[in-house]
């Protein structure tokens, strides 16, 4: 587990992640980061859900809709 300080950065406050924390998410300054409410508390995770439920259902519809597509890219 890692603990985090809560840092004032101007009027703001912010979190200083460690660099082996930073390699573990795979991110890097600049990059953006998105919380998502859960039942037992807040997770911290690089993709954005709402875009990854929006791609899966346009897979959904590619997939039942493939040879309208085909046609249509002709």
């Amino acid at each position: 587990m890692t603990t985090l300080k809560l840092t004032p950065i101007g009027n703001s406050v912010g979190v200083i992640f460690p660099k082996e924390l930073l390699g573990r998410l795979g991110v890097q300054k600049g990059d953006t980061l998105h919380v998502v409410d859960q039942p037992d508390g807040l997770r911290l995770t690089v993709s954005d859900p709402e875009f990854d439920a929006q791609m899966a259902e346009a897979r959904l519809l590619m997939k039942k809709w493939r040879n309208v597509l085909s046609e249509l890219a002709k």
